[in-house]
């Protein structure tokens, strides 16, 4: 799987201006439950339409980034977590062992 490091406020103006989907994966890499969490969901990434960016935050070293996230999406943080973004919103999100790669391509094809 190819991951998209996001680590700069314009990266995340890019995914606000875009009309186009978006996955966000933030990521601790201090943590197994997200190690966990982050393996499941590469082993599932085949599903994922191939022109579908796929974004990795590593919240140890982009804290802020994270923050802003929280911010710009009005979702509250948790580690690890997905979020679907289409522009300036947010229309999935979940965390921990519920992430599960089929619901966001079940939410992009709605």
């Amino acid at each position: 799987m190819k991951w998209i490091e996001l680590n700069t406020q314009d990266t995340l103006e890019t995914i606000a201006a875009s009309n186009s989907y978006a996955i966000i994966f933030k990521h601790s890499t201090r943590c197994p439950v997200s190690s966990m969490a982050k393996r499941t969901f590469e082993f599932e990434s085949s599903l994922i339409p191939e022109e579908t960016p796929v974004y990795l935050v590593d919240l140890i070293k982009y804290r802020e980034i994270s923050n802003q996230i929280a911010d710009k999406w009005k979702v509250r943080h948790e580690s690890p977590q997905v979020l679907l973004i289409k522009g300036d919103d947010c229309v999935y999100n979940e965390s921990h062992n519920e992430i599960e790669v089929a619901k966001i391509v079940v939410k992009m094809a709605n």
